[in-house]
């Protein structure tokens, strides 16, 4: 844990929420962009939300098109025209509740910033239709490429892309190691957060702030040099 008080910490992150709210959205909408996501009209809104509150409601399995179009009040061919599969729509659902909560916009400082990198997935689960959407869906992605694969290559990426940006401007700034693996960072940061999850345990900013010490513990430059001239 770090060595400020409880009221610095709670003022450092209703700081970061200020920041957040006022650059991510923008760079959100750079990142659905990259992602390919489609134009949205009215109706292409009212069937990701309908089948949103359906997956949330009765799960993967048991979801129509029927429904969604029932639901949406539009006709099956309408959403056929807008998604090839119900596995595209459900990689749609997720883009739109996961693209506000990947940026982590530069604050200049890099444990904030890392702090950010758990914060923002860990908020998302608990408090949007993120959490009931990624449970219902978890074990479709793990076993159909179908949904996995590009699910990977477009939310988890993103989200790997935004840790490996934090990770380089904590090197440049003398903070982290120079030797540091994006990759890896991503899956010590996010991991975590994913274990409570799946397996239970508070996702609160507790939990938070004792991932990211414990990472930077590992990682900081402070004292690195000595370490790797002890392996010499």
């Amino acid at each position: 844990m770090s060595g400020e008080s409880p009221g610095a910490e709670a003022a450092a992150t209703d700081a970061l929420d200020e920041v957040i709210a006022r650059e991510a959205p923008s760079q959100a909408s750079k990142t659905v962009q990259k992602l390919g996501r489609p134009r949205s009209d009215r109706a292409h809104r009212s069937i990701t939300r309908a089948f949103r509150e359906l997956l949330i409601e009765v799960g993967w399995s048991r979801v129509r098109m029927e429904h969604v179009a029932a639901r949406a009040k539009v006709g099956k061919a309408t959403i056929y025209r807008h998604f090839d599969s119900k596995h595209q729509l459900a990689l749609e659902v997720l883009m739109d509740l996961s693209t506000p909560y990947l940026a982590v916009p530069d604050v200049g400082d890099t444990r904030t910033e890392l702090l950010a990198t758990v914060l923002a997935p860990m908020r998302a689960l608990t408090e949007t239709d993120f959490g009931p959407v990624i449970r219902a869906l978890l074990s479709e992605i793990a076993r159909n490429p179908e949904l996995g694969d590009p699910f990977r290559a477009t939310v988890v990426q993103a989200r790997r892309d935004e840790v490996a940006r934090v990770i380089a401007r904590g090197i440049r700034r003398g903070d982290l190691r120079p030797d540091v693996e994006p990759e890896v960072a991503t899956e010590m940061l996010v991991g975590p957060v994913y274990w409570r999850l799946m397996f239970g345990g508070e996702l609160d900013a507790e939990f938070a702030e004792r991932i990211v010490d414990e990472v930077l513990q590992g990682w900081s430059m402070r004292g690195w040099g000595e370490v790797a001239t002890s392996w010499l």
